[in-house]
């Protein structure tokens, strides 16, 4: 039987011509994307996207940054405190669904499980009307509706289902002993949640900055209905970057890489928490 299962097993040579195969298939397209990055717009077109370029130039990449240079800034007030707003609400949420539970709890849960499968589309006339009647109110015109506040404000509360699962699951798996061990000594519940409940929370706060970065990072719905062309984030002002005659490629492919870098660091930095927080709880609550 050994034998047979020795047989049976793939050689490392062939998980190893797997990978490069693989690893090969996925960097095509990146491939592509520099080459063309580099090449001036008489060399870049798509009859010559494998060729290497004959003149090598930065000329497209100073004008996607001069293009782009805006909206990666906008990006950037909208995703940082969006992401950081969603992990605080997110993890307090998750907090007492898990461990201070009450009545209804499990009806709760459930009716923020709902929010989940609301689509962009069938919210965006309701939360236009929202966000107007919010600059009224307020006398504060451009902020709510076409500015970056109100952008934020959009992608937290319709985040808020999402992270508010992922922290949940996390926290069933942090030992109830712990939470009662901090009751006795006198800790109230938010004594409990910032001193027992977060110093541990490190892989669930990294899903959810990674999942909702991303997803405001490479929003364009909400970006296009609920911002002004001055407060337009990376998306938008990457698919502005086309030319009245002729598709300025090189441009258009520096542009894509300058905008993929954030949520690329994010990915480095964070990436090795993910499957630990994402996979909690799949096995316990």
């Amino acid at each position: 039987m050994t034998t047979v299962a020795a047989r049976r097993k793939p050689r490392p040579w062939v998980r190893l011509a797997a990978l490069i195969v693989f690893a090969v298939v996925f960097l095509i397209p990146i491939y592509v994307l520099l080459v063309t990055s580099f090449k001036p717009l008489t060399e870049a077109d798509p009859t010559q996207a494998w060729n290497l370029p004959h003149t090598w130039t930065f000329e497209a990449w100073r004008v996607a940054w001069e293009k782009l240079g805006p909206g990666l800034w906008n990006s950037v007030l909208l995703a940082v405190p969006g992401s950081l707003l969603s992990c605080v609400l997110g993890s307090m949420n998750g907090y007492v669904l898990s461990k201070w539970r009450f009545p209804g709890a499990d009806v709760l849960f459930t009716l923020f499980l709902f929010g989940m499968f609301i689509p962009y589309q069938g919210v965006m006339i309701p939360l236009v009307r929202l966000l107007v009647g919010l600059n009224d109110l307020t006398g504060l015109q451009g902020v709510f509706y076409g500015g970056i506040p109100g952008l934020v404000l959009a992608h937290v509360v319709y985040g808020i289902p999402i992270c508010t699962l992922i922290f949940r699951n996390y926290y069933v798996t942090i030992p109830d002993e712990l939470i009662e061990a901090s009751r006795v000594d006198g800790a109230g519940m938010l004594r409990t949640y910032w001193s027992v409940v977060l110093p541990v929370s490190a892989p669930a706060i990294a899903v959810v900055i990674i999942w909702q970065f991303t997803s405001m990072w490479n929003d364009f719905l909400f970006a296009v209905f609920l911002t002004g062309p001055t407060s337009w984030p990376a998306t938008v002002a990457l698919n502005n970057i086309a030319g009245a005659q002729a598709t300025p490629y090189s441009q258009q492919m520096a542009a894509a890489i300058l905008a993929s870098i954030p949520t690329m660091l994010i990915y480095l930095l964070l990436g090795r928490f993910f499957m630990r927080g994402l996979m909690a709880g799949a096995l316990k609550g």
